[in-house]
């Protein structure tokens, strides 16, 4: 019922507190709200918060922004050469260019002229020496584009060239390192594989991936008064884009803002790399004394940006008679480009993915950093976990078809117990396992049994195109392993007419972040999500975020806007409490309405009557991931929150003649929780999956032995495109909320399904190993040629 003493209790008249949510509409005026939707704003499907405006081309990326009056645009100097002694540069061609107005070079740098990274060993721009074709020299800054994208090309480098070293294999026999190698160690490993009933010794070589996100790198720089600057970037973390512009300008952090609305795509390459472009363009305004764009084109961002890490491994592995791992000696090379970037964390992160589902009793992986002369390999979805995770599957492959058995039956022999054998290598204990009931059901919903006899009667009757089949598991662990990144603030605002701002400290790239943590404030204080209203990242309103990276972008950013939230329902709920004389736990928040024992109002009544009694209307948020720890030194503790689950079976075809592939069909089963939003989940999992089958199929980084990556274009380097997609992609989500407190019981899901891809992985060589009869050694990705290859070896 409503109440008819509230609007003289609380200060309500004509146009306030009463009127609030009553207001009668002319026919064909609009309504100043969206139209509710019925039932709670989360755990439902919804629309992308930014789709409408996508589709209508209306949703603003960093090329989109008007220019100001007098921007210039800057474009990149690149070195020619792998390794070398910078000896000088001549500009005289380039200033005499039309349009010119300047070259910035590593003199015209006022603050450190190295970047602020956490090892402190990459310059801004390249000072004595080149280390990688494609490093920044300097910028040439020209009032258009096309300006200074020729002039850039004019400009004369002369450099003495050094031996370039290109390979993994190669830094590792020099002892050429980023970092220093790390060893991690369980049991006996030497023991147990002299004693083990069987032994498999190999190696891997894995290659790396183009980020290409569809909005290329971009920044655009804004002088403001008194040395202050505004700047617009696509990036994923836009609290380093401030600390690294503040360190290369010589400021503190709080001359420089950061903004972003959104991305064109992420997927790790715009964590770190997005700064470089960012003080790039600081540093040509500063000398300018002009607002400047840099944006990179796709040529330059291939041979500019790091990659997916390359990685090489030797492996010994013992086994049993039923395929159980009894020992395990594993050596990985990661390449990590010139200088460390994120390759630490990274090769780290693909330590403790190592064992994916499995059970490692007797284990030692030694990770060796490896500095080359290519770009400065980075962050890339999975984050190194895939390379981990990669390994370990080939293995157990292996293993199956050494003893003759089902490579499925192999996996669940050594999948993690739930009362024994459920601590991993780096001491932390498996308390959430699912993986033996979830594999057991995809195993049945997917007619796994059936179709492997079907695939073995036709590969027996198909002389030229073989078929395969498998599946694989993941077990990912959820957080930064840089402990310290795990916290997140929000700031929640209520306005007077009942609508609702939420601005947190992750950044949106294309992954839905917002419109879930949209839903998770309009869950909170039973609004409807169509009153919900989510802003650009801004280093002005949430300080210090940690970057949009690590899956963790919900978990974190989600859960301090559910508290900033908490925070504002708590103050209305006190003061509704107070007109009716009820404790505030008995007054409810749901479908727009505030609902107390005795009375029944709208929520726009209550915050108008609330903003008239001075009631705080606005709050922030902040949450930290807790029970994580570890030891950085011997990697062991708690890295990580929880795990997400999942497991994939995939059906590969391939033409013993050509090498060229197919997949058939995908069966997966995933694990988020409790969705917050069923249908963004279901397309991360569909991209992610599709992703990382590129990453192992198509997606092939080439450098010549000069150093130069030949596979720099779309012509030349190939993603997946929608005819790869098969018929058969069924996906369907584990039924059973996180067992962690979690903000609505949910799981990340950016990066696990990824590496549901290793399924077509295996499948590849479970067909290839039909043509060679049991052992395939293949290179990934498997392209024609490599599977080719594989066959014929």
């Amino acid at each position: 019922m409503r109440d008819k003493d509230f609007t003289a209790r609380t200060g309500g008249g004509p146009g306030g507190a009463a009127d609030a949510g009553e207001r009668n509409f002319a026919p064909g005026t609009v309504s100043p709200h969206a139209r509710p939707s019925p039932g709670p704003a989360a755990g439902v499907s919804r629309p992308h918060e930014s789709a409408r405006a996508q589709v209508a081309g209306t949703a603003s990326y960093v090329d989109d922004i008007p220019e100001v009056k007098g921007t210039l645009h800057a474009a990149p100097i690149l070195s020619t050469v792998a390794h070398g002694r910078l000896l000088g540069v001549d500009t005289r061609a380039a200033l005499a260019m039309p349009g010119v107005r300047g070259v910035v070079l590593s003199q015209d740098i006022p603050g450190d002229p190295m970047l602020a990274t956490y090892v402190h060993d990459e310059p801004i721009f390249a000072v004595d020496k080149v280390e990688h074709i494609g490093q920044v020299v300097g910028v040439v800054v020209a009032d258009t584009v096309m300006q200074a994208r020729r002039a850039a090309r004019k400009v004369q480098l002369k450099i003495e060239p050094l031996h370039a070293v290109l390979s993994p294999r190669e830094a590792h026999s020099v002892q050429s390192y980023v970092l220093p190698p790390v060893t991690v160690r369980r049991g006996e490993p030497d023991a147990a594989l002299a004693r083990s009933p069987h032994r498999l010794d190999g190696q891997l070589e894995v290659g790396g991936q183009e980020h290409f996100y569809l909005e290329g790198q971009v920044a655009y720089v804004l002088p403001l008064e008194q040395d202050q600057w505004w700047i617009y970037s696509s990036t994923q973390h836009p609290g380093e884009i401030q600390h690294w512009v503040a360190h290369a300008l010589g400021l503190e952090n709080n001359a420089v803002t950061v903004e972003c609305r959104r991305m064109g795509g992420g997927f790790g390459g715009k964590e770190t790399q997005a700064g470089h472009l960012a003080v790039w363009a600081a540093l040509a305004a500063r000398k300018c004394k002009r607002p400047v764009k840099l944006r990179l084109d796709r040529d330059d961002d291939f041979m500019i940006t790091g990659k997916r890490h390359p990685f090489a491994y030797d492996y010994s592995v013992g086994f049993d008679d039923t395929g159980l791992i009894t020992a395990l000696k594993l050596t990985m090379l990661a390449n990590c480009g010139f200088s460390a970037d994120l390759s630490g964390p990274v090769a780290d992160r693909a330590i403790f993915h190592t064992d994916n589902a499995y059970f490692l009793s007797d284990v030692e992986i030694a990770s060796y950093r490896c500095k080359t002369n290519t770009q400065s390999h980075t962050a890339f979805r999975g984050f190194g976990g895939p390379q981990g995770v990669i390994v370990i599957e080939t293995i157990l492959g292996d293993v199956a078809r050494r003893l003759g058995l089902d490579p499925l039956d192999v996996r669940m022999r050594n999948l993690y117990g739930v009362e024994d054998r459920n601590v991993t290598h780096y001491q932390m204990k498996v308390e959430d396992n699912i993986l033996q009931p979830l594999m057991t059901q995809l195993e049945r919903s997917s007619g796994y049994r059936q179709r492997r006899e079907a695939i073995a009667a036709w590969n027996a009757q198909s002389p030229v195109i073989k078929r395969g089949i498998a599946i694989t598991p993941v077990k990912f662990g959820i957080s930064f392993t840089a402990t310290f990144f795990n916290q997140a603030g929000a700031l929640v605002h209520v306005y007077t007419d009942g609508s609702v701002q939420v601005n947190h400290g992750g950044t949106e790239m294309g992954q839905g972040l917002n419109t879930k943590v949209a839903q998770i404030v309009a869950n909170e204080l039973g609004v409807p999500f169509e009153r919900v209203r989510s802003t650009a990242a801004d280093t002005s309103k949430v300080p210090n975020a940690s970057a949009t990276a690590a899956s963790s972008g919900t978990d974190l950013n989600g859960r301090a806007a559910q508290y900033a939230a908490r925070n504002v329902r708590d103050n209305l709920a006190a003061f509704v409490s107070g007109l009716d004389g009820c404790g505030a736990g008995a007054v409810s928040f749901s479908r727009g309405q505030v609902i107390s024992p005795k009375n029944t109002r709208s929520f726009d009544e209550v915050v108008k009557a609330a903003y008239a009694n001075r009631i705080q209307l606005w709050s922030d948020g902040f949450y930290r991931t807790p029970k994580i720890h570890y030891d950085k030194v011997t990697l062991t503790g708690r890295p990580f929150y929880y795990f997400s689950y999942g497991a994939a079976c995939s059906e590969v075809a391939i033409d013993t003649l050509t090498g060229e592939s197919r997949l058939l069909k995908v069966d997966i089963l995933h694990d988020v929780g409790t969705p917050i939003n069923p249908a963004i989940d279901i397309g991360q999992i569909e991209g992610g999956f599709i992703q990382g089958m590129g990453w192992l199929t198509t997606e092939q980084l080439v450098w010549n032995d000069k150093g130069y990556l030949s596979t720099h274009a779309p012509s030349t380097y190939k993603i997946p495109a929608t005819g790869d997609v098969p018929e058969h992609f069924k996906i369907e989500l584990w039924p059973e909320p996180n067992r962690e407190d979690n903000v609505f019981g949910s799981k990340a899901v950016g990066e696990p399904p990824f590496m549901l891809a290793i399924s077509v992985w295996e499948a590849l060589r479970d067909a290839a190993a039909t043509a060679t009869g049991g052992a395939v050694q293949m290179e990934a990705p498997a392209t024609a040629e490599n599977v080719l290859k594989a066959m014929r070896r």
